[in-house]
């Protein structure tokens, strides 16, 4: 009995400071989302590599007055080699409430993506459905990165910074 106390107390702290490093608010707060597509939705062919290939416009809300910038990773967890990287993103302005349609805020900088380039790459699966987590991040600072900064080298230089954080989900299955 006392292990299972111990693991669930275990599994309290690790969620309630998150993976990088500093307590994060999950309560109400940070929120992403898209006119595009809802949470857990089809994304629209128009933002893959099926159409346009543009990146959706995304909506922001409720981003934490300590907040100096905010990053945004967007992932599909569901490829065949593993965590494949489509979007890397920093130094969004904490004011942006909209990003929009195939843009990028002033400011922002993008790192690499697994494509190799520094831009959105919509979702392409070989084969089956999708995920795709669109994560945002609020930070306490900004982050001197340059061009060559790949998801896991931002996700090490945001660690002890991130003081909100929230997510979206799109689903894509190739036709």
């Amino acid at each position: 009995m006392k292990t299972v106390l111990l693991l669930i107390l275990a599994a309290a702290v690790f969620f309630a400071t998150g993976a990088l490093g500093k307590e994060v608010k999950t309560m109400e707060g940070l929120r992403i989302s898209s006119p595009a597509f809802a949470n857990s939705g089809g994304i629209p062919a128009k933002y893959t590599c099926d159409g346009a290939d543009e990146s959706p416009p995304l909506s922001i809300e409720g981003v934490p007055a300590e907040a100096k910038a905010l990053a945004l990773i967007v992932d599909d967890p569901d490829a065949p080699v593993g965590t494949w990287v489509h979007w890397v993103v920093w130094n969004i302005p904490p004011e942006t409430r909209m990003v929009g349609e195939n843009a990028l805020p002033p400011g922002a900088a993008q790192g690499k993506n697994d494509w190799g380039r520094n831009s959105y790459g919509g979702p392409c699966p070989p084969s089956g459905s999708h995920r795709y987590f669109f994560k945002l991040y609020a930070l306490d600072t900004t982050l001197a990165l340059d061009a060559s900064t790949t998801k896991k080298e931002l996700e090490k230089a945001m660690k002890g910074h991130v003081v909100a954080q929230a997510e979206t989900v799109g689903v894509y299955r190739r036709r």
